[in-house]
């Protein structure tokens, strides 16, 4: 099998705190860029645009929006789903999910140097991903953890377990899903996932940025313990 080789060999990619936006969450278009920044001042590593009701015009415009907020961070921004916007974006590329479009045409639009995220909620998602031509993914979401509230359509909720033996399972970087907030972001870390990704519990905080700040600090708390107290965490072997 290939595919386990990022395209960001060699380049870093911080997947610790991940925001997902919510345009409706974050009190509108013009709103979705105040929150991404302010999360990104609290601690976000990555962000996500995603609205799945907006057409094509109005995501070019979040995300050109959110683009702009964010310059001089550092962090990237990727697209949900709309691969084919991502170059007229100037985004860093894209997340992808398991109905979406095919891996393998998501890179070739893409091309070799932007982010490719994808979506997996089973082992035979991640077999089927480990099965790609080397270079097509660059990291993986697996969720959702708990029950949540802002995707009607998810999964089952896999639970920390769950989580942990698909991290077992990937060669690249993993991001988990779901449900996630500042009580639970802390029982992650020890399933050997290298981040959490959220929405509601920074979009539709009060203050975004302590949010965020919250979330991270809970996160690294808990990753100093688990790597004071365990091992690490054996991972799919690049093949």
């Amino acid at each position: 099998m290939t595919g386990q080789r990022s395209v960001l060999e060699g380049r870093d990619l911080d997947l610790t705190l991940y925001l997902v936006t919510d345009t409706a969450m974050c009190g509108g278009d013009d709103q979705v860029a105040r929150v991404a920044r302010a999360a990104v001042d609290g601690g976000a590593t990555l962000v996500q645009v995603r609205d799945p009701r907006a057409d094509d015009e109005r995501i070019l415009r979040l995300t050109r929006s959110v683009i702009r907020a964010l310059e001089g961070t550092g962090v990237p921004v990727v697209v949900n789903d709309r691969v084919d916007l991502v170059e007229a974006a100037g985004a860093a590329g894209a997340h992808i999910g398991q109905s979406d479009l095919s891996p393998e045409r998501a890179r070739e639009l893409l091309g070799p140097d932007r982010l490719l995220g994808l979506s997996c909620q089973t082992p035979a998602h991640v077999e089927a991903a480990r099965a790609l031509p080397e270079g097509t993914v660059d990291y993986l979401g697996l969720g959702p953890v708990w029950e949540q509230a802002t995707k009607p359509d998810a999964a089952t909720p896999a639970g920390p377990e769950g989580i942990a033996a698909l991290v077992a399972a990937s060669p690249w970087p993993t991001v988990a899903i779901g449900g996630i907030d500042a009580s639970r972001i802390g029982l992650l870390p020890a399933t050997g996932v290298d981040g959490a990704a959220v929405v509601s519990a920074v979009c539709a905080a009060p203050d975004p940025r302590e949010a965020a700040a919250t979330l991270l600090a809970r996160w690294r708390e808990a990753a100093e313990r688990h790597t004071a107290q365990a091992p690490d965490r054996p991972r799919g072997e690049v093949r």
